[in-house]
């Protein structure tokens, strides 16, 4: 708190708290004021700390220049960060990189200031994302103010070409080659296993797919992507048992340190990694000597020192949930251990207590930052944990490997692959359970929640488990509370024919082609959307894909429509492009084996009782609007007599020159081109005369999707019109005699009935009835 204080209110807050203490240890001389007057006394250093660091940040000419053009010279600190494109879908989408680093000189106008100033560097041109820490480079642009309460003086927005004025250091550059040598060690190995061996060995996560993060979010096994203790107490056990296998039995404490701080090089000395060290240092310690109440001490004076050198690691959720887990481990943990030792092995007493333990104490953190609660967490960690340090293990022989053969560095690359597909396997399928995670109110108040109910649970348990009938209660109620978010709630509907799934700002509908079966048209732009969408609906094969178009919006969803089913094909229109996003498609297809194929205009096809044809591109149109959009492919399906148009992104010219080519075209269901933008020709509309109308839009998109005037034009044809931004999915069910629909909201998971102001028509949902003046759907 005291960081976001002005600097003279956060010494004057740290001087009234040391007085405090004081006036406690004058006043009462009992045990538990010398414990109180302790704290408060590390509370007062700590805000004193923070008020002078603040005011040094604030010092220098740095604030004063916000807002002006400068040329400065940075030293770069950390490793860049590429984030998401501004502008998705785009050929000159261009993804911002974040740079932590230090200033060292700046130039405004005339006059160069020498400064030690830590700034953000935000950019968005070439260059920054390969940058290693230490690289000294020269760039012009603009300095906006920054975040002092984070340890940020300023954010510099480039405005021009970096330009490298020194190379990194040595040791730097030693461990940039170290981390590309095990990046090309597992180069060859499936897309989710060489993205989680960087990231288990060095914290690497940039090659991990988003919808493996994910997975392992909800698995509850985010920890083991990032550096922890966990990755030093394996580095320092390895060494340990390796000086003692060569005879140093003696000097094996200083071979274990050497050990951890050549891995604090290669995972770089950031503050994260070396409160890692520190914490993995006092667990190894801890469970190696036995002596839990000096580890604890230990631990206090560990943070103490590291909050005192760096105090903006007390907004760091990552120390927090690293703190956490220590002290689960050390004060849990062990009389869990001794607790299942009775009725277990000990090996697998330890695997059930430690991450337990370590879940138990996170679990508030976690809470407060998900708004969810995993269920699977315990067991997840349990089935994982073996292949952890072997993969870690492999992985850094690799690592050191790399530089001296190659051939041997694939080799142990492959070995820690071996382990870390486990590791994905145990992820994957825990996610994919139903009611892996259970939703939970986010904030400080659901934190505070849960630190509630985990402390009455944990103070309770010792007397139920005394109990077998209290035993037998509480395990049934448990039982019933997690089960519950997984009952049917009537989704998918019977007799369903389409439904357009809830993805965001994109385009996703899936045709029912059977049981379990499905035709996937677009991806949408995320993956865990459209995942959900299929496991929600019960889908497990997809004969074919159709990717209308391959702007980001509609495509970046494949890896999840390709994960843990059977797919066919994937068929594609006549535009490759923007060419990036097409060879995204490509080599996600080729590393799951599926074919990618080019749609024939006329093609007719079947599978079940669902068909369709193929009605466009009969032709590129260029010169008028978008190229990729206007080439979309427009598919006419049929199912159970119901005709759907399908439209991808149309715009205005091809809307034109597919009614010249269709005059007669007629839908019962028109998916609306374009996310509903103003670009509509209103005699295609009035053609087509779709009785249902859906629109797949994003809450809140920037576009202004839906246009009023597109959502005028579709109601004055008597179409009802549906949104997912406002309606969740949309579940088209039914048969052209008896259609309706059924939607759900995707954050309440909860399938309903909806009905909607108009006149009269004859359309209504199996087993509804038709009510004058409202529209009955749902069943």
């Amino acid at each position: 708190m005291c960081l976001g204080l002005p600097p003279p209110a956060a010494l004057a807050g740290g001087g009234c708290v040391l007085a405090v203490a004081g006036l406690l240890l004058l006043s009462w001389r009992r045990r538990w004021t010398r414990i109180l007057a302790g704290a408060l006394a590390c509370a007062a250093a700590g805000a004193s700390v923070a008020g002078i660091r603040v005011a040094g940040l604030l010092a220098g000419p740095v604030p004063e220049l916000a807002g002006q053009s400068v040329v400065a010279e940075l030293v770069v600190t950390g490793d860049p960060e590429r984030g998401e494109p501004r502008v998705r879908g785009s050929a000159l989408a261009r993804a911002v990189v974040t740079v932590p680093a230090r200033l060292v000189s700046v130039t405004s106008g005339r006059r160069t200031y020498a400064v030690r100033s830590p700034v953000i560097v935000r950019a968005y041109g070439p260059g920054w994302s390969d940058l290693v820490p230490s690289t000294r480079v020269r760039v012009s642009g603009r300095l906006d103010p920054g975040r002092p309460e984070r340890g940020v003086v300023a954010t510099l927005t480039p405005r021009g070409p970096v330009a490298v004025v020194a190379g990194p250091s040595r040791v730097q550059e030693l461990a940039g080659r170290l981390r590309s040598g095990l990046r090309g060690a597992v180069g060859e190995l499936p897309p989710d296993v060489r993205g989680l061996v960087p990231a288990l060995v060095v914290g690497d996560t940039s090659g991990m797919p988003a919808d493996l993060v994910e997975d392992f979010r909800t698995a509850g096994l985010s920890h083991v992507t990032a550096v922890s203790g966990f990755n030093v107490a394996v580095v320092f056990g390895v060494a340990l048992l390796a000086a003692r296998w060569c005879g140093l039995t003696r000097t094996a404490p200083l071979v274990g340190a050497a050990a951890i701080a050549g891995f604090v090089l290669l995972a770089r000395p950031q503050p994260s990694v070396l409160r890692a060290a520190a914490m993995g240092l006092l667990t190894v310690v801890a469970l190696l000597t036995g002596r839990r109440k000096q580890a604890v001490s230990a631990l206090c004076v560990a943070v103490l020192v590291l909050l005192l050198a760096d105090p903006w690691l007390a907004r760091s959720y990552g120390f927090a949930l690293s703190v956490l887990a220590t002290c689960g481990i050390l004060l849990l943990a062990p009389r869990w251990r001794a607790a299942l030792a009775r009725r277990l092995p000990g090996p697998l007493a330890d695997g059930i207590a430690v991450p337990a333990a370590a879940e138990v104490a996170c679990a508030p953190v976690v809470a407060m930052l998900s708004a969810h609660v995993s269920l699977v967490a315990i067991p997840a960690n349990l089935l994982a944990a073996p292949a952890v340090a072997p993969a870690t293990i492999f992985g850094l022989l690799a690592t050191l490997a790399a530089p001296i053969h190659h051939g041997a560095a694939e080799l142990l690359g492959r070995l820690a692959g071996l382990a870390a597909r486990w590791i994905v396997t145990v992820a994957r399928h825990a996610a994919a359970l139903p009611g892996a995670a259970v939703s939970w109110p986010g904030g400080v108040t659901g934190a505070v929640t849960l630190a509630g109910v985990l402390l009455v649970v944990l103070l309770l348990a010792p007397y139920a488990l005394r109990h077998r009938a209290v035993t037998a209660l509480t395990v049934a109620l448990v039982a019933v509370w997690a089960v519950r978010p997984v009952l049917p709630d009537g989704w998918p509907p019977r007799g369903w024919v389409a439904v357009a799934c809830d993805v965001g700002q994109g385009d996703a509908l899936v045709l029912a082609a059977g049981e379990g079966v499905g035709i996937v048209v677009d991806t949408g732009p995320d993956p865990r959307a459209v995942d959900r969408c299929l496991r929600d609906l019960g889908v497990r094969r997809v004969p074919l894909i159709l990717l209308t178009h391959f702007h980001a919006d509609h495509v970046e969803g494949l890896p999840g429509v390709l994960r843990g089913r059977h797919v066919g094909e994937i068929e594609v229109g006549l535009v490759p492009e923007p060419r990036g996003e097409v060879r995204r498609v490509e080599r996600w297809a080729r590393a799951a084996g599926v074919p990618v194929t080019r749609a024939a205009i006329g093609e007719q096809r079947r599978i079940g009782d669902l068909s369709w044809r193929v009605l466009w591109p009969a032709r590129v149109i260029r010169g008028e609007g978008s190229v990729p959009n206007n080439a979309s492919l427009v598919v006419l399906a049929e199912r159970a007599g119901v005709r759907m148009l399908l439209t991808g992104d149309l715009e205005t010219a091809a809307q034109r020159a597919l009614l010249q080519q269709e005059p007669t075209l007629r839908a019962d269901v028109l998916k609306v081109p374009h996310h509903g933008s103003a670009f509509q020709d209103p005699r295609l509309t009035w053609t087509v005369q779709p009785r249902l109308a859906l629109i797949p839009v994003g809450r809140d998109n920037p576009y202004g999707h839906p246009a009023p005037s597109t959502l005028v034009l579709l109601r004055a044809t008597g179409a009802r019109v549906l949104r997912t931004d406002t309606d969740g999915e949309i579940a088209v069910v039914g048969s052209a005699g008896r259609l309706g629909v059924v939607t759900r909201s995707t954050s309440k998971r909860r399938a309903r009935r909806r009905r909607f102001p108009g006149p009269p028509i004859t359309v209504a949902a199996e087993g509804c009835r038709t009510v004058p003046g409202t529209w009955n759907a749902g069943f």
